[in-house]
């Protein structure tokens, strides 16, 4: 009973994997196999476009501390990336409490671990030269 249903099954044309004997339909034969790839898409940004986008990263970076600016340096780039990643480190508990395990503390050792490191993340900022 089951071998007659699976020859069934394999003359149907399911086992093998898309090919068929019958010719494609004239409807799909002349579409394109795959996507154009992304250098090969044309983009025709406007002037007006341009702006936009511009202003709506001016819009984030005012908005929120850690999408940086022009005159970011790598020091307070790293400092912003340390603070966000412990902050989402004591505010997810089960990432919280791995880090907990692993290091064979308490889950409230960890978090104020994590806090104190908040504060100097990266050590102490280097000195600028004042040009």
């Amino acid at each position: 009973m089951v071998a007659a249903a699976v020859l069934s099954v394999m003359g149907m044309g399911i086992f093998n994997h898309g090919h068929s004997s019958k010719s494609p339909s004239p409807a799909y034969a002349n579409l394109p196999l795959r996507r154009p790839a992304r250098t090969e898409r044309k983009m025709d940004l406007k002037a007006s476009d341009r702006f936009n986008i511009n202003s709506q990263l001016e819009h984030l970076q005012a908005k929120y501390v850690g999408t940086g600016h022009a005159d970011l340096s790598r020091f307070e780039w790293a400092v912003n990336i340390q603070r966000d990643s412990y902050a989402s480190y004591i505010g997810h508990y089960p990432i919280l409490a791995y880090f907990a395990v692993a290091e064979n503390e308490s889950i409230g050792r960890e978090r104020y671990n994590f806090m104190q490191k908040m504060l100097l993340p990266c050590g102490l900022p280097p000195e600028r030269d004042e040009d």
